[in-house]
């Protein structure tokens, strides 16, 4: 018969490992210590948190509960680029406030699902842009360059110095860069030519609505064949 998980033990041992992960400026932090600090023995770690991977998940999901709670709140402006840019913002604020549970999510090959529920809001916001017909790149072509940009600028900031201003003068430029390249009117300078753009961001946008729309009238073939051709056209 399998133990019963008391969560009372189990959340002293999360608050225990995020005040070590928060006062060891990047350092590992050893079970050991965390066990030391929630006053539990290892068994009692392992039983509830499988092994140190499964703990340090458990961190960062918790932590990181404060940053999807601003995302799922963030309201509309009305205007789906600039959602995009304001939710660029909060990711980076997130990440320059809590260094270490930004790392623990985005700083290792793996992706905690607190990580892929994010990077689908990220989604979301970026499929508004499409079906506003704004979007001059797929959805997932523009999602990854995003987030991918994003999580480059953060980790970057995170590096250096606290309150350096070219840093932070960086991430503007990067945010605005990205946003240029992937929508009509991004904020930059155009970055497609104006022959292209607006078949390519048709193409998109048609796309986005096809994958919203409840019904279609085609069948499952005829709604894959339309689909690759949309993807050339937006290609």
């Amino acid at each position: 018969m399998t133990a019963q998980k008391d969560p009372d033990t189990r959340d002293r041992i999360l608050r225990a490992a995020a005040r070590l992960l928060m006062e060891s400026d990047g350092e590992p932090v050893s079970t050991r210590a965390v066990c030391t600090a929630a006053g539990v023995g290892a068994p009692t770690l392992y039983h509830h948190f499988g092994d140190k991977r499964g703990l340090f998940d458990a961190v960062a999901a918790r932590g990181f509960e404060e940053y999807l709670a601003s995302k799922r709140a963030q309201g509309s402006t009305g205007d789906p680029v600039e959602d995009l840019r304001r939710g660029w913002d909060l990711h980076i604020e997130y990440a320059v406030t809590h260094p270490a549970f930004y790392t623990l999510m985005y700083g290792t090959p793996r992706t905690p699902a607190a990580a892929g529920e994010a990077y689908g809001i990220l989604l979301g916001l970026v499929e508004a842009v499409a079906q506003a017909g704004r979007l001059r790149v797929p959805v997932a072509t523009a999602a990854r360059m995003i987030h991918a940009a994003g999580v480059g600028v953060a980790l970057t900031l995170i590096a250096s110095p606290a309150g350096d201003s070219a840093d932070r003068d960086a991430s503007v430029r990067t945010r605005e860069a990205v946003l240029a390249a992937v929508t009509e009117d991004g904020g930059a300078e155009d970055a497609a030519s104006p022959a292209d753009s607006p078949l390519t961001s048709r193409a998109v946008a048609l796309k986005a609505a096809l994958q919203t729309a409840p019904q279609t009238g085609l069948t499952a073939s005829e709604a894959a064949l339309l689909g690759e051709w949309l993807d050339r056209l937006s290609d």
